[in-house]
């Protein structure tokens, strides 16, 4: 049987060891629902608060700032939402993904609109006008910390306080689901009001997440129905989910994250080096504004699916074109904004379980099933 090399982590990354252990922890427990008083409840609800300081550690916020979530996508849609009650307008820009875009064409369905702000070459917004781009009746700004498909890095803490000088009373949300875990996040530190963050990107469990919502700011729930995560999102907790998530994030204090930072970089750089000597191939995203573990490559004369095929039968999970669109085969609106080639792609990246023969196999069966595809093209 094929040895399997894992390169689609900025998908999801599989589950850390730190993080299983923690939710059979909880499971063998046998915790009541936090919400009681009883002293199984009381036992799962003690639990849940550590692990709320722990992402909020991790993530530069106070614990009580932490409001748990499905995930990023649902984190982000109850920024939308909640903000929308504050004005009929929202800003964001051309690279944001799916679950911001969509979710905010909800609203400009009905009675909002919406400004989307364009980006350079290389995915980078320039922060003057996403300021300019807001009014007196914007309710929020929208801006990822990183890219998915690119990786380009974001300039946040400028954009931030461009639009707190131009429009004090406007929300600011930063989608962080692609850069948490892999760079340094203070959310204390950017001025935002509100940031998404999904655990599955980094080696938690899937279907949790966090909304990061900044201190004495109150939103219209997206989820009613409870006073759960005091009264800011309406259903029983996911108690193994949230330990989950808390180890995942345990696992990056320290030098947890510098160490896996600088081990991604060397092995993104290796396929960068690799890209690039290889004709036909273009690098995308900027080339030091940049997440360490992501790399998007233009591919001008074979198909994407074709390479993906290939680099799959030789053992390599890779990924093409937009981050959740790739059962639809429509072209990236991310590479699109960028004016370069939305519709031949692929993104190679790598985690916490990623080993170096893994970058080796994948750059050889990479280059070898780019030479066999032209062969047969020719």
């Amino acid at each position: 049987m094929t040895r399997r090399h894992y390169l689609d982590h900025a998908s999801t990354s599989p589950l850390r060891p730190e993080a299983l252990s923690a939710m059979n922890q909880w499971w063998a427990a046998g915790h009541g629902d936090p919400s009681r008083m009883h002293a199984e409840a009381l036992a799962a609800r003690y639990e849940i608060e550590q692990a709320r300081q722990q992402v909020a550690d991790c993530f530069g916020a106070r614990s009580r700032e932490v409001v748990f979530t499905s995930g990023a996508t649902e984190s982000i849609a109850a920024a939308v939402r909640g903000s929308s009650y504050r004005g009929t307008h929202q800003v964001l820009s051309a690279v944001e993904h799916s679950a911001v875009r969509l979710s905010v064409e909800r609203l400009d369905a009905s009675d909002h609109r919406a400004t989307v702000v364009g980006v350079d070459s290389t995915g980078r917004v320039d922060p003057a006008e996403m300021a300019a781009a807001t009014g007196p009746d914007t309710a929020a700004v929208h801006c990822q910390w990183a890219n998915h498909e690119v990786g380009t890095v974001q300039a946040v803490a400028e954009v931030v306080a461009a639009c707190r000088e131009r429009s004090p009373e406007v929300l600011i949300h930063v989608d962080a689901a692609a850069a948490a875990g892999r760079v340094p996040i203070d959310f204390a530190e950017t001025g935002a009001d509100l940031m998404s963050i999904s655990a599955h990107k980094f080696g938690g469990p899937p279907g949790i997440g966090a909304l990061l919502v900044r201190r004495g700011l109150r939103l219209v729930p997206l989820l009613e129905g409870g006073d759960q995560e005091r009264a800011r999102r309406a259903g029983l907790e996911n108690g193994a989910a949230i330990a989950g998530f808390a180890a995942a994030c345990g696992a990056l204090q320290g030098d947890g994250l510098e160490q896996e930072a600088s081990r991604a970089q060397s092995q993104s750089d290796k396929l960068r080096d690799l890209a690039q000597r290889i004709e036909g191939v273009e690098l995308y995203g900027h080339t030091t504004q940049r997440l360490p573990h992501l790399v998007c490559l233009g591919i001008d004369d074979v198909e994407p699916q074709a390479v993906l095929i290939a680099l799959d039968r030789a053992g390599v999970a890779a990924h093409s074109g937009s981050s959740c669109a790739s059962e639809s085969l429509e072209p990236s609106p991310v590479l699109e904004a960028m004016g370069v080639d939305a519709h031949h792609s692929l993104r190679l990246s790598v985690g916490w379980s990623t080993t170096d023969k893994d970058v080796d196999a994948a750059a050889s069966a990479l280059e070898q099933a780019l030479a066999e595809l032209r062969k047969l093209r020719g």
